[in-house]
């Protein structure tokens, strides 16, 4: 018997195996610890998938049997989406059935091993087969999932691997509705995986199979428990040992400690649970210090003292805790969680997002200052979680409860699992502090609540340490937001409703009235077109045509104010960092776009509100002249306004000096202007940390319109 191919099981059980659990005691490594280094043999073979695809969009009866004839088909190379181009145009777009084939040959020195075949994200229903044999089916679009092929190919030979996706609506499935388009395809990477026939398992909700978990974390000492999960897929019993290493990222061994030898039946599993004590932490500490040790976990067959194995993940130490006053504290010290919203889309490749696509998205996440990333609306690739891990980005993670539900025994079994999946794949970065259960469910009946209730008690039993989260926009009370540990609510004041002066009257009264209430702004904003501008502009109409970059400016400009000074708020996320495809928008002068990004869908365009977040978070010198893609001007008026970081600013027009500005907010502004006909030059200057800056915009007045006061 493989190991068992079901996704399904629950963490330390196995269907037809026997359980046991190892002693957290044993033996610990002799010698000094810190004296000691450790380099993890490499045991597994990881063999990339991601080229020589054929695809056909469409239903094709008997595409899984191996010798179909697809010799017509589209030829690519996955990350993939069949929606690159008709999920942005602001018409309908394709929701349905693609077929994709692959020729897959295993190296013949893989044999004897354990194969696995993982894909990363498939959009929304994925069916399985290798040589017409059916593997499995995966429902939802976000989370890894793997299947147990070691029957199914033969090293040294070559299969066919086909692959059945549709993104069509499916009522059993999360999500059923949102704001964005969703992409059908094999967006993320595929691989295949080889690993001894006595290891970590692979198939606990393609989790890593090691998990550790943060007993204590302070100063003086770290405290936490080693999990691992293994299997033994050999026909006769083995005695195995499990050894946990914790090493700094140079090899360096911290902590070491050894099972003594237990026995595993065939065909069986267990779970492996040893803690391990290390003094003196350096802890993971946000963008101040993101330290990352590393740990591994080596499982070795006692009678030959074969390392069979070796798992390696990677552990953050810190500690955390909200607190309805104070707000967020990172290892006993506040840090303000001021981020972005992040959606996994850009414009021509669509989902298809390459890892360097990734790096360059959290270069920018890195260049305005945020500290905090809620990866909306849905699990995001594996990438991101490890570019946030590194970056000291905090982390709200959550699943694709979007909307509505239906209120069913299969939707609630597939959201649960999502939330699994969700969880144990990522239960190792230390970056992630929050797990969403939701998103903005339009209905407080009772069924909807139900399942909000059963999601929260998920992640207090998977995940304790942890803090579950839920985003609301019903009322401040309703019974929505009443399950998960805290509660964060979309506030659009100044864009669908209100006046974006109202935040902070809003958020005093809550805690007003709810003063134990610990609560976030979990999103914010407005929409804007980088090639629209006003001078001073009232609030545009969200679904009309025209959206000023500079009305989203002021709205921002209002929205931090309002909550910096209110430290109680213990997050703010803006919505959203990048413009990204909703095809069902018509608005703005871009359709098939959500525009409120802070940046532009292709990552060219910093919109102005970008760089008033910079000026206030980021300590990287900050100077900026705002409208500078108003190139072509008819009237004449106008005021020059300034987002920086320096204590002054001096400006020059056309050479003559407009005088230095002071700022207590980072704006600073000269108002009562006009520009001569022709081309014109604006520069500013200051002084940031000693070292002098500049910068210069051009500007043309047209019609040679001048103001006559």
């Amino acid at each position: 018997m493989n190991e068992l191919p079901s996704r399904r099981l629950v963490l330390g059980t196995m269907a037809g195996g026997v359980l046991a659990t190892l002693a957290s005691g044993g033996t610990a490594a002799a010698g000094s610890a810190a004296l000691q280094t450790y380099a993890p043999p490499a045991r597994r073979v990881r063999l990339g998938l991601n080229s020589g695809w054929l695809f056909h969009k469409g239903d094709v009866a008997g595409a899984e049997r191996a010798g179909f004839d697809d010799s017509a088909w589209d030829s690519l190379s996955v990350p993939h989406t069949w929606n690159a181009e008709d999920g942005a145009d602001g018409g309908s777009y394709y929701r349905g059935i693609g077929w994709y084939r692959k020729r897959v040959t295993v190296p013949s020195n893989l044999s004897g091993m354990m194969l696995f075949l993982q894909f990363a994200g498939v959009n929304q229903v994925a069916d399985v087969w290798i040589d017409g044999v059916h593997l499995g089916q995966h429902r939802g679009g976000y989370s890894r999932f793997r299947f147990g092929v070691t029957e199914a190919l033969t090293p040294g030979k070559t299969g066919v691997l086909a692959v059945k996706v549709t993104n069509a609506h499916n009522p059993d499935v999360a999500p059923l509705g949102a704001d964005y388009t969703f992409q059908g395809g094999i967006y993320r990477n595929v691989s295949l995986h080889a690993v001894d026939k006595m290891a970590v398992r692979m198939l606990d909700y393609a989790g890593p199979g090691v998990y550790v978990r943060q007993r204590s974390v302070t100063a003086a000492s770290a405290t936490v428990d080693v999990k691992a999960t293994l299997f033994n897929n050999n026909t006769t019993s083995r005695s195995v040992v499990v050894r946990a290493v914790v090493t700094h990222a140079n090899g360096t061994v911290v902590a070491d400690r050894s099972t003594t030898a237990q026995v595993l039946k065939a065909n069986s599993g267990m779970d492996a649970v040893q803690t391990l004590t290390i003094a003196n932490p350096r802890r993971w500490n946000g963008l101040a210090d993101p330290y990352l040790y590393n740990a591994h976990v080596e499982i070795r067959d006692a009678a030959s003292g074969t390392v069979t194995d070796v798992v390696t993940e990677p552990l953050g130490l810190r500690g955390f805790s909200l607190d309805a006053t104070n707000g967020f504290t990172l290892n006993g010290k506040n840090l303000n969680l001021h981020g972005v919203n992040l959606h996994q889309d850009r414009a021509g490749d669509g989902w298809a997002v390459t890892d360097a696509d990734h790096e360059q998205d959290f270069a920018l996440i890195k260049e305005i200052g945020a500290t905090a990333v809620r990866m909306a609306h849905y699990q995001h690739d594996q990438k991101d979680y490890d570019l946030a891990d590194a970056a000291g980005v905090v982390v709200w993670a959550e699943i694709p409860l979007v909307d509505a539900i239906t209120d069913s025994a299969a939707f609630t079994s597939n959201t649960q699992t999502q939330l699994r999946e969700l969880i144990r794949q990522n239960y190792n970065h230390p970056s992630i502090v929050f797990w969403g259960i939701g998103n903005e469910q339009r209905t407080d009946n009772t069924s909807t609540n139900r399942l909000l209730a059963q999601l929260a008690a998920l992640v207090e039993s998977e995940d304790p340490e942890r803090i579950s989260a839920y985003a609301n926009n019903l009322g401040n009370d309703a019974g929505v937001a009443g399950h998960a540990e805290t509660t964060a609510y979309n506030k659009y004041y100044g864009w669908y409703g209100g006046s974006y002066n109202d935040l902070g009257g809003w958020a005093d009264k809550l805690h007003a009235a709810s003063p134990n209430r610990t609560f976030a702004v979990s999103e914010f904003g407005a929409g804007a077109n980088a090639g629209q501008h006003a001078l001073n502009p009232s609030a545009p109409s969200p679904g009309g045509p025209f959206h000023p970059e500079e009305y989203q400016a002021l709205l921002h400009e209002a929205s931090w104010k309002q909550l910096t000074a209110r430290p109680f708020v213990w997050g703010s996320f803006v919505w959203n960092m990048f413009d990204f495809a909703s095809d069902g928008r018509d608005e703005g002068g871009r359709p098939g776009i959500n525009d409120k990004g802070l940046v532009t869908r292709d990552r060219l365009l910093r919109k102005d509100a970008f760089y008033w977040y910079k000026a206030n978070w980021s300590a990287a010198p900050t100077l900026y002249i705002t409208s500078r893609r108003w190139t072509s001007r008819t009237d004449a008026a106008f005021e020059l306004k300034v987002y920086s970081n320096a204590p002054e600013v001096a400006a020059a027009l056309n050479g003559t000096s407009l005088g230095k500005r002071s700022s207590v907010d980072r704006i600073f502004k000269w108002t009562g202007l006009e520009l001569r006909p022709g081309v014109n030059t604006v520069t500013v200057t200051a002084s940031i940390d000693g070292a002098a800056h500049t910068d210069t915009v051009t500007w043309t007045l047209e019609f040679g319109v001048t103001h006559d006061g």
